[in-house]
């Protein structure tokens, strides 16, 4: 237990540069409270004695602002950053070294019991703040949940997720090598570059406007040397597109490139 507790402490000191000692963790982190009540809750729980889970289950929720059910699992090295008014569900499953920050939902979508209605998260996943994962799938190791994202099916190893409802974005070589659960440096709060796929597509059709606006003014310009009787007999438009207007840099600017 206390092996545990070390382990606790020290992947805190890790990933939040606020935390300045083992003793300011141990009596000042809700988050860690609320994972050592929760081994005493799950404890209780996978033994039978349910009433009990529960009951410190709520302790734990008055205590820490946290909600665990007593039936979730988890690992090791999991982090509750800030996290007030995180809800695990039953059936969820937390990987080892997770990271979970405040207003997190990991929550279900079926009103069936006995079966797995809330998201089994991998190893080293980061939910970002507001986010909701909801429904019984898994998302894969080492992805990342943008802030206040919808999460209503899986999530690949290593890819992000963000928007309402999930957009993801794959790992990168995850199609080449056929291994998407690729080791990254933590992420705070899950941010990292190129994380928003409609900024993605705009970039991509600003330079596919811009490369159409060139080919076009090389276009007319070829006709403009190559046919002076075609400008002789007026035929030549008097809009021709000789050069380049699209400003594809201001564009591209505009959505955060």
């Amino acid at each position: 237990m206390f092996q545990r507790l070390r382990s606790d402490i020290q992947c805190i000191l890790e990933r939040d540069p606020a935390a300045r000692s083992a003793w300011e963790i141990l009596t000042c982190y809700p988050g860690l409270h609320a994972v050592v009540l929760h081994r005493f809750a799950h404890a209780c729980w996978t033994h039978g004695f349910k009433w009990l889970g529960r009951f410190i289950s709520n302790i734990s929720r008055w205590l820490t602002g946290i909600e665990i059910h007593p039936g979730a699992v988890i690992g090791e090295r999991v982090f509750f950053d800030h996290a007030m008014g995180v809800v695990v569900g039953e059936t969820a499953e937390i990987g080892d070294g997770c990271t979970i920050y405040q207003g997190v939902t990991l929550g279900g979508t079926s009103l069936y019991k006995g079966e797995k209605r809330h998201p089994t998260l991998g190893k080293n996943v980061v939910v970002s703040a507001g986010a909701k994962v909801l429904g019984g799938f898994t998302v894969g190791d080492n992805a990342k949940i943008g802030s206040n994202a919808v999460v209503i099916k899986p999530v690949p190893a290593g890819a992000t997720a963000v928007g309402i409802p999930a957009r993801l974005i794959l790992a990168p070589d995850a199609e080449k090598s056929g291994d998407a659960a690729l080791a990254t440096p933590f992420s705070a709060y899950g941010v990292s570059p190129d994380v928003d796929p409609v900024g993605q597509a705009m970039r991509g059709l600003i330079d596919n406007a811009a490369t159409q606006e060139h080919q076009i003014a090389l276009l007319w310009g070829a006709v403009e040397k190559l046919s002076t009787a075609l400008k002789n007999s007026d035929c030549m438009p008097d809009d021709a597109a000789l050069a380049e207007v699209f400003e594809a840099k201001k564009f591209s600017e505009m959505v955060g490139k």
